[in-house]
Parts: structure tokens; sequence; C-alpha cells
């Protein structure tokens, strides 16, 4: 029996960054832009430098109210999503530690689902935390695509408006992730409504 589903896939965009002084909101506002015209997807944002998204790296099966609190308003997001794209820099040759919190406080929310990226530093674009990401989120039964978008030394690379100077490359690098990610969100959600995942 074929299975086809007519609701929008959801894409929960993380913009992984809290540092201050962040240059992330300009490279998730250049991507949500393409996100929300992409037409696959109806798109929800979770923002790491929000107060409401703070979690402690101290992991507990019992966490405290206020920890509860801010579960209570990100794991629902990630929960129903359908993918995942990770806004990420590069610190040190890997990924911000609020990412890293955020994927540990989760587990069947991230399961069979693929995930994107867009990432930013350097001279490496952010590619080594992209990397490393695909090792974490394999352990979460997680399908990362194959391709990314990356901008190294992307301070460069946009105006004070926020937008891209030479957006040919990166816009055609954004749209074939995209096409990626819609793929396998088609496919994964298809397949989970066939048969449950057994992870």
């Amino acid at each position: 029996m074929e299975i086809t589903h007519t609701a929008p896939l959801r894409l929960a965009v993380i913009v992984a960054s809290n540092r201050a002084g962040r240059f992330g909101p300009v490279v998730a506002d250049w991507f949500l832009a393409h996100a929300t015209r992409h037409g696959d997807f109806a798109v929800d944002v979770v923002d790491l430098a929000d107060p409401a998204t703070d979690l402690p790296t101290a992991l507990s099966y019992d966490p405290p109210p206020a920890v509860r609190d801010r579960l209570a308003k990100v794991s629902p997001v990630l929960a129903g999503a359908d993918a995942f794209v990770v806004v990420t820099p590069e610190y040190n040759h890997s990924f911000p530690a609020a990412l890293k919190s955020l994927i540990d406080w989760h587990f069947t929310e991230w399961q069979a689902k693929p995930v994107g990226f867009v990432s930013y530093g350097g001279l490496s674009g952010g590619l080594r935390a992209v990397e490393q990401l695909r090792q974490v989120f394999a352990e979460m039964h997680a399908v990362t695509v194959r391709d990314t978008v990356s901008f190294h030394n992307a301070h460069g690379h946009f105006d004070e408006d926020g937008r891209h100077k030479d957006p040919t490359a990166p816009d055609a690098a954004a749209k074939t992730m995209l096409d990626q990610l819609g793929w396998w969100a088609h496919a994964l959600r298809d397949a989970k409504s066939a048969r449950p995942y057994g992870g």
C-alpha cells in the first residue's frame, strides 16, 4: 500500500551559537529566506541564544522545574519536526557547547529524521564542526544529508544588510541541500507511517 502525506514537512532550523556578538543570525536569516521559499517546508526556529533554550550541561533524568519548563518549550518543536538544519559556527575545531547540550537532552526527537548543515567560520568554513556533528547525529539515529552550505571567512561574504555579496554559488548550494533534505524527510516520514522505527 502506497502511503503519501499532503501536509508540509516541518523543518526545525537550529541556530547553534549563543556567543555574545555572534554572526549566526546573519547566516540564519539568509538561510531561512531560502528554506521558506523552497516549498517543501513549514519552518520553525530554535535559537540557542534564547534564554528559553538555555539547557544545562549536567544531564538528569529528573531535571528541576526550571529545566523542565525550558524543555517543555523546545522538546515539542524537535519532536514535531520532520527534518532539521543546524546553522553552526566552528569554535576551536568543533561546535558550540550549547548545541551539544540541546542534542544530549533529547533522543527520540532526532530518530529517523534527516539533518542538514549550514556552517560558517574562518578558513575551514565550519566544516570541521559539521564532520563532528555527523558522528553525533549518527549516534542519535538521525540521517545527515551529504551536501552542506559553508561560508569560509563568513563576515566578508555579507553586506551590512545581511545580503550575500555574490549569491550564485551559495544559493545553488542551499537549494541542493534543501532538495536532499526534502527527499529524505518525505521518505522517512512515509516509512515511519508504514512501519515504526525500531531504534
